[in-house]
């Protein structure tokens, strides 16, 4: 048995916001008690509180969960300012959760700390993770997604998926906050594994279309990108785009190897004497790289794309349960227009089934089916999960 619950609230009031949630986990339970769960929450919530009733709601429950730049779930679609919780229940599904510590600072220790605790726990290895660590912390200062990504990929192993994005705070860039237990966190890596029975397939797309020509990445440090096929990379940008500066709606594409595929990085801020432009994400030097565009159409219709990709690829008949992870910079663009992609989801599947996800800071998926998980940005990602 694997069953999937979910509730939601726009109430504004912390109280009366869990309390509804709990009342629609509870009559949708019956007498099925939940395994784990996963919480995702606007900024403005008294989180410790929030956290403190479903502890004493469900005790024992193995729960994680962020703060978020907008929350999905099919009770009430897309919403900001509100409360949406996901309950796993099975006998046999082994859901375990695990967080590390000054996921900063080193990222690789914060993710073993994770792993750590989740081993101790756990009967079965772990067959597939799903992550949503810090973005901004408390100082204003930012995690690497991709220290992140690389600590676990060394503790869970490469052969293991991870999922997930980074938590978000509408758009302030100040601080984010994880959910562990009943514990408020900041600095922190959250994840919660799933092993045993489990069957899941995963998708992604993002929207934006590479245009001109291919080029290579000559001169780049972390996140700065310097030159490009040995030119300026302000210079790259302004090829195409003449004096408009780079922005978040020309993302570029980074290819991984000889393939087809690629993950996108988005540009923050440019020096003009120098000619960098720093990147919300790492860029390795010799990468192949294309300047994308954006068609608001495609970037809506990605949310299809990814759906259908991880439909086609699930191993099972039926999944129970959806999970949905799409970036905060396709929010924005997007505007009112944002629900529409939660819309084309439903729509893609001929009947009802649990939804749940949120607009992160920066997204974890594969590339493809049984490959290696990057991190990415301004993408969609559909997690669907069922059991034998």
């Amino acid at each position: 048995m694997f069953k999937v619950i979910i509730s939601h609230s726009d109430d504004p009031d912390s109280q009366s916001a869990v309390e509804e949630v709990l009342s629609q986990c509870s009559s949708k339970l019956g007498e099925v008690r939940p395994q784990a769960g996963i919480l995702f929450a606007a900024i403005d919530f008294e989180h410790g509180l929030i956290l403190q009733e479903i502890n004493q709601f469900f005790p024992g429950i193995e729960l994680i969960g962020c703060t978020t730049d907008g929350e999905i779930s099919s009770v009430l679609g897309f919403q900001q300012d509100s409360l949406t919780l996901m309950l796993f229940c099975s006998d046999t599904v082994e859901i375990k959760t695990g967080v590390g510590h000054g996921a900063k600072e080193n990222p690789i220790a914060a993710a073993q700390q994770a792993v750590e605790q989740v081993n101790e726990k756990s009967n079965g290895a772990p067959k597939l993770c799903i992550a949503v660590p810090a973005s901004y912390i408390q100082d204003g200062s930012t995690t690497s997604g991709e220290g992140i990504l690389k600590g676990l990929k060394l503790a869970l192993g490469e052969e293991v998926p991870i999922v997930g994005g980074t938590a978000g705070d509408q758009f302030r860039f100040k601080a984010t906050y994880q959910f562990f237990g009943d514990r408020v966190l900041t600095d922190s890596l959250p994840i919660i594994t799933f092993s045993g029975d489990i069957l899941f397939s995963y998708g992604i797309a993002c929207g934006w279309q590479p245009i001109g020509c291919k080029s290579i990445v000559t001169k780049a440090k972390d996140t700065v990108l310097y030159e490009i096929d040995g030119k300026p990379a302000v210079e790259y940008y302004q090829k195409y785009l003449g004096d408009r500066p780079p922005s978040a709606e020309n993302p570029l594409a980074v290819y991984e190897g000889d393939s087809d595929r690629y993950y996108m990085r988005v540009p923050n801020t440019h020096n003009s004497q120098v000619g960098s432009i720093n990147f919300l994400g790492d860029i390795p030097e010799q990468a192949v790289v294309q300047l994308t565009d954006i068609s608001r159409e495609e970037v809506i219709a990605a949310a299809e794309t990814s759906f259908n990709q991880a439909l086609t690829t699930y191993p099972g008949n039926t999944p129970e349960a959806v999970l949905l992870f799409s970036c905060c910079c396709r929010r924005w663009l997007l505007g009112t227009r944002a629900k529409e992609e939660y819309q084309l989801v439903k729509q893609a599947f001929p009947q009802e089934i649990p939804i749940c996800g949120f607009y992160t800071y920066g997204e974890f998926a594969p590339l493809e089916p049984h490959g290696s998980t990057y991190y990415h940005q301004e993408t969609f990602v559909t997690l669907l999960l069922g059991s034998k």
